[in-house]
C-alpha cells in the first residue's frame, strides 16, 4: 500500500519521540487493530426501525432534527454503515435493536427468531463485522404507559419476558454464526414521572422478570448478557426502575455485564471513574460512549476530557480485554453517516492517545510519591504528535487521513441521499 511520503516523515519523527520513553508506536497500532467499536444502527434512521414504523417513539427517546435521507428500509440502512465504515479504521461490529428486524412478515416482539435477522448475519458475514444485539422496550403499544418487564400487569410484563428471552435466542445465534460473542443488553424505560408511593414493588418484579428472561443457559461463547441502567428519562423523571445501584447488585449477583453508558447519570458523574471499581467484581463490562449535555442527551462522541479519561482508564487498567465498546448517540440535525464517522474514529483516537502515554512511568513515579514528574509528564505528552500515528494508522488501513473522509461522505450524500426524499422522520 503507498503512503504519502509526508505521513511516513511525519509518523518516523512520532515514532521516534515515543521510543525516547519506551514507547514502540508500531506495537501500539497492533494492538490498536485488536480494538472493536459496537457503532450503533439506530444513528442511521433517527431510532425508527422497521417493524413499526409509524408507532411514535416512546421511552424517553427523542431524536431531534430534520436532516434528509434518513435510512427507510434495512438496505439503505446497510448502504448507509458500509458507507460508514470504509471510513473508519479497523474491523469491528455493528449493534442492532429488535426493531431492526429484516422481514415481511408482519410478527411481534414477542415473535421475533433468529431468520428475521438472517440478511443482517450474511450481511455481517460478508463484511466482516461482529453484530450484538438489544430487546426493544419501548416505542410499542405495550410499552405506552412506561412500563415493561416490571409492569403491574402479568400479561404485559409476560409478553416483554417472552421478547426479551427471543432476544437472547437472537444474540445466540449471531455469536453462533458469525464466530464473534455477541452481546445482547437489556435496558428498560420502566419508571414514574412523579415520586412513587412504591418504589419497592416495581423492582421486586423487574428481577423477577430478569431472572425468568435469564434462566435459560447459553454458550458465553455466543452470547453475554447485559443490563443497562439510567438515572432519569423523559417521562421517569422522579424514579426509575432499573436504577444504577438496582443493576449493579443485580449483575455482580447474577454475573451479568453491567453497562456503564456515558449519559445515564448525573450530569456532574462521570464514568471514568467507575471503570476501575466495577472491574475488580465484574468479569466483564459494557461500556456505551455517548456525550450527555446537561440530563439526558446522546450527541455524538467528541474526544472531550471524559472521552479520553474513559480511554485511558481502559489502557491503564488493561480492561481492554473485559470491556465492550459501544456507541449510543442519536443526532437527527447533521448527516448521520457523518455522525458515525465522527464518533467511532474519536472513540478509536482516543484510544490510541491513551496508548501513547508514558504509562509506566507515570505509575512509577506515582509510587515513589513524585507527583511532580507525574504532572509533568501527564501534561507535555498532551502536545506530542499523537495525530501523526493516527494518520500512518488510517493510512495503513485503507482509509481517508485527517478530514479526507468529510469528501467521501458529502458525495455519498449528493449520489444517494436524494432519492429518498426531503420528509423528516424524525421530529423537531
Amino acid at each position: 500500500m503507498s503512503i504519502q511520503p509526508s505521513i511516513e516523515k511525519g509518523y518516523a519523527a512520532a515514532k521516534e519521540l515515543y521510543a525516547a520513553h519506551g514507547i514502540d508506536t508500531d506495537q501500539v497500532l497492533k494492538r490498536l487493530a485488536d480494538v472493536k467499536i459496537s457503532m450503533h444502527c439506530w444513528q442511521g434512521d433517527d431510532v425508527r426501525g422497521f417493524l413499526f414504523q409509524d408507532q411514535e417513539l416512546s421511552g424517553g427517546i427523542q431524536a431531534t432534527g430534520n436532516y434528509p435521507g434518513a435510512a427507510r428500509t434495512p438496505a439503505e440502512l446497510r448502504s448507509d454503515l458500509e458507507k460508514a465504515y470504509s471510513l473508519i479504521p479497523g474491523k469491528h461490529k455493528l449493534n442492532l435493536h429488535a426493531i431492526y428486524a429484516d422481514t415481511n412478515e408482519k410478527v411481534d416482539l414477542d415473535q421475533l427468531e433468529p431468520k428475521h435477522f438472517a440478511t443482517w448475519v450474511e450481511w455481517a458475514k460478508a463484511n466482516g463485522l461482529g453484530l450484538d444485539f438489544n430487546p426493544t422496550c419501548f416505542s410499542h403499544p405495550k410499552s405506552d404507559d412506561g412500563f415493561t418487564l416490571s409492569h403491574p400487569d402479568p400479561a404485559i410484563r409476560q409478553f416483554w419476558i417472552d421478547h426479551c428471552k427471543a432476544s437472547r435466542k437472537i444474540g445466540a445465534y449471531f455469536g453462533e454464526q458469525l464466530g464473534q460473542t455477541c452481546v445482547t443488553n437489556v435496558w428498560v424505560p420502566d419508571g414514574y414521572k412523579d415520586a412513587p408511593a412504591d418504589r419497592m414493588a416495581p423492582r421486586r418484579r423487574l428481577k423477577a422478570a430478569l431472572d425468568e428472561v435469564f434462566a435459560e443457559p447459553l454458550n458465553p461463547a455466543h452470547n453475554l448478557d447485559a443490563v443497562e441502567s439510567k438515572l432519569f428519562g423523559i417521562g421517569s423523571e422522579a424514579y426509575v426502575v432499573g436504577s444504577h445501584e438496582f443493576y449493579m447488585g443485580y449483575g455482580l449477583q447474577n454475573n451479568k455485564l453491567i453497562c456503564l453508558d456515558a449519559g445515564h447519570f448525573h450530569p456532574t458523574e462521570t464514568i471514568s471513574n467507575k471503570l476501575s471499581s466495577l472491574a475488580l467484581f465484574a468479569d466483564g463490562i459494557l461500556l456505551h460512549v455517548s456525550r450527555p449535555m446537561r440530563w439526558d442527551s446522546d450527541h455524538v462522541v467528541t474526544m472531550d476530557d471524559e472521552l479520553l479519561d474513559i480511554a485511558r482508564e481502559l489502557v491503564r487498567g488493561e480492561l481492554l480485554g473485559k470491556t465492550h465498546i459501544g456507541l449510543d448517540f442519536f443526532d437527527a440535525s447533521i448527516n448521520r453517516v457523518a455522525a458515525w464517522v465522527i464518533g467511532t474514529r474519536n472513540t478509536i483516537k482516543a484510544v490510541l492517545r491513551a496508548m501513547l502515554e508514558p504509562i509506566e512511568a507515570l505509575k512509577a513515579a506515582e509510587l515513589e510519591g513524585d507527583y511532580t514528574t507525574r504532572l509533568a509528564l501527564t501534561e507535555e505528552f498532551k502536545s506530542y504528535p499523537f495525530g501523526a500515528v493516527w494518520d500512518y494508522y488510517c493510512a495503513t488501513q485503507g482509509v481517508p487521513v485527517r478530514e479526507a473522509w468529510l469528501a467521501e461522505v458529502k458525495r455519498y450524500e449528493a449520489d444517494v441521499l436524494p432519492a429518498r426524499g426531503q420528509e423528516a422522520l424524525s421530529k423537531a
